[in-house]
């Protein structure tokens, strides 16, 4: 019994406390409702959030001192969500906004296709066609008809054409792009500090505005390495399916150069702001709910002092070559040049003009700019994509091969009597000049004599296939695997290619190839290290132009994944090369050939008669595919004793291979500390075409 009404008094305080739970929830419930109804809707509403993308910084590009090549500063952009208001009052917050930019002196972005004063198309042909097609416009529209269609299919009321185009150029963007209440169309970018705060003080009457804040990337020294560096531009479709979620349509990725090459290292992580907005679309608060990740820095091998040193000499020597100041002008207006570390194979400069404004591409080049570019090859990279015969710089090939196989040794005397006597006859330079040979001459003496009957000779008993085979030893013929797009791979003259030009090889070829003519074609970063394999006695390297990558915590990224990544971006697979092990004795013969080629009686001694540190070299003239024109070729290394460095040159149209010296001389002279406006110069030499090799 005692029990029973225990379990009845508990169950009757449950039940009051059940009431009386009940009626606290039914009076705040009212209190919501009811009695502070009003407010907590008003408040409600100001708290409409939208998540916005907080731009990261791309990574930086250093050189390897740690010099900011590319960087990034903070700008401000302009951008708009989609709000409860009608079109009359969205066209108006559009005009106010354009207005504010237009008399700070910024830009909007306008993709529309069709211009005033006069009304007009700025498109036209099947592109026309198709944006007419795009925007449901008859095909027969003309750009007035056009303009009249989109101004009533936006409600524009404006009598202006000025200002409707304003507001139309908008309106079209967010056509072609679409917006939402959480996803903001960009309508102005890289906008001046007044522009945005004026925007932001009259945010309450700019409903559905905000000012974000993005990383703009910046090239810090103009047009310095821009082929190394690269460019970037807006994403297109394409990119966007091939990046992946990680990109929007608003982002930027790199186009060529390094900037493509590693934009998946590049990119940083992007965070998150939250925008509280009113349900008129005016921003409450911001605040950021997720920090963004700044991309990680890739760090060169070159150095920014001597890629300067490298492209003003490259220069200077282009226009004096051109304007005759080697007592003739000629054609040369483009070439290139690289500097290698003959023990490692990191490229030091590379240089190749004429060189652009990457600065230009980050916000969209203009048309009239790029196409100029264009009409130039300014945009080409020569010193990777360029290939030209070698000419006499490939005597040494030709010289490794002969001494390597036996068919000569270094005491073989050969006699030069101006005119070869098989195939063709064909004749030493020097005969031509002078209508004798240079005598009896040995290997040494005949790479520092340039003379062309001993490597036809030369050439004829070794045999084509044992010439190709040392070539390919010293990297010719096959893609270096720079950490660049768009290398070459040239070619090496041998029965192989003639076979796949639908040519029969004939003995004469053999000569030809042998003198670094024929399907010989090579590039200037290919011939760099090949003389740095020459230089460092016969030891091949690898080539690289990145030193490191350091994320954005400090880490740094292992050099397998970087080797492995490049060459998947590529598309290379590294050729598997027999190792030759070159005789110290055959390698000595030809350097000390190189070395006189820049003493007394050498073709590039005027150059470096007054140098003080010792350099071999070899000068080389190539004929040009038509025949009338000469490239003009210098490859060298120093010191001779230790040797460090190895210069690359090429000068297109140059008309003589002991013209292009001085790049060299004036890059070695920056590398060694040396003061090279004391260099002095022997102006008396009278060099030409006929006896420069």
């Amino acid at each position: 019994m005692r029990n029973r009404e225990n379990n009845k008094i508990r169950y009757n305080i449950i039940t009051v406390i059940t009431y009386i739970v009940g009626i606290v929830l039914i009076l705040q419930l009212f209190n919501l409702q009811i009695i502070n109804g009003q407010e907590y809707r008003e408040t409600s509403n100001t708290r409409l959030t939208r998540e916005s993308d907080l731009k990261a910084a791309r990574g930086n590009i250093l050189d390897s001192t740690g010099n900011k090549l590319v960087t990034s500063e903070m700008a401000f952009s302009l951008e708009l969500y989609k709000t409860k208001i009608e079109n009359q009052e969205l066209n108006n917050t559009i005009l106010k906004t354009i207005n504010i930019l237009t008399q700070n002196g910024d830009k909007y972005i306008d993709n529309l296709p069709i211009a005033i004063d006069p009304i007009r198309y700025t498109i036209e042909g099947e592109e026309l066609n198709s944006w007419k097609t795009y925007m449901d416009i008859d095909e027969n529209a003309t750009a007035q008809e056009a303009f009249n269609y989109l101004k009533n299919e936006y409600e524009i009321t404006n009598t202006n054409d000025e200002e409707t185009i304003k507001i139309m150029a908008v309106r079209y963007e967010i056509t072609r792009t679409g917006y939402s209440n959480i996803k903001p169309v960009q309508i102005a970018k890289n906008i001046s500090r007044e522009s945005a705060i004026q925007i932001k003080e009259q945010s309450n009457s700019l409903p559905g505005t905000t000012i974000s804040t993005y990383p703009v990337v910046q090239y810090t020294s103009g047009n310095l390495a821009s082929h190394i560096l690269g460019t970037v531009g807006a994403i297109t479709q394409e990119e966007l399916k091939e990046y992946g979620d990680e990109y929007d349509q608003n982002d930027i990725v790199g186009k060529d150069g390094i900037e493509y090459m590693f934009e998946e290292y590049l990119k940083g992580t992007d965070g998150v702001k939250q925008i509280d907005m009113a349900v008129d679309g005016t921003v409450t608060e911001e605040y950021i709910s997720e920090e963004a990740v700044a991309g990680a820095d890739v760090v060169l091998t070159i150095d920014a002092n001597l890629q300067k040193v490298a492209e003003e000499a490259l220069e200077k020597n282009i226009k004096k070559i051109a304007s005759g100041g080697f007592y003739e002008t000629s054609a040369a207006d483009a070439g290139a040049v690289v500097v290698m570390n003959v023990k490692t194979g990191e490229v030091l400069a590379m240089a190749s003009y004429p060189d652009f404004d990457p600065q230009l591409f980050v916000d969209g080049i203009s048309t009239e700019q790029y196409n100029e570019y264009q009409e130039m090859h300014n945009l080409v990279n020569r010193a990777i994509s360029g290939t030209y015969a070698p000419g006499s710089i490939y005597k040494m090939v030709t010289a490794t091969a002969g001494l390597e196989t036996g068919a000569i040794t270094t005491k073989t005397e050969i006699n030069d009597t101006g005119v070869y006597p098989k195939w063709g006859n064909p004749v030493c330079w020097y005969w031509r000049s002078y209508r004798t040979g240079h005598g009896y001459l040995n290997v040494t003496e005949a790479i520092q004599k340039s003379c062309n009957y001993f490597f036809y000779e030369t050439g004829a008993r070794t045999g084509i296939e044992n010439i190709e085979k040392y070539a390919k030893y010293y990297g010719l013929g096959t893609k270096t695997g720079i950490e660049l797009p768009g290398e070459a791979a040239g070619t090496i003259a041998s029965p192989t290619v003639s076979e796949s030009h639908g040519d029969t090889w004939y003995p004469g070829y053999t000569l030809s190839a042998a003198i670094g003519q024929g399907d010989n074609s090579f590039s200037p970063i290919q011939m760099a290290r090949y003389i740095s394999i020459l230089a460092n006695g016969g030891n091949r390297v690898d080539v690289t132009l990145v030193k490191s990558i350091i994320s954005a915590d400090g880490t740094e990224v292992d050099k397998e994944e970087i080797r492995q990544y490049v060459n998947e971006k590529l598309g290379y697979e590294p050729e598997e090369v027999e190792d030759l092990d070159l005789k110290e004795e055959n390698l000595d013969a030809i350097i000390r050939g190189l070395r006189g080629v820049t003493e007394a009686g050498g073709t590039a001694y005027s150059t470096f008669a007054d140098f003080d540190i010792e350099v071999a070299g070899k000068t080389g003239s190539a004929e040009t595919s038509d025949g009338e024109r000469v490239n003009g070729w210098f490859v060298g290394f120093a010191p001779f004793d230790e040797p460090e460095i190895a210069v690359a040159v090429l000068i297109e149209n140059a008309g003589s291979g002991g013209f292009t010296a001085e790049t060299a001389r004036d890059i070695m002279a920056e590398y060694f500390g040396m003061n090279a406006n004391e260099v002095e110069e022997d102006m008396t030499a009278v060099p030409s075409t006929q006896i420069v090799r």
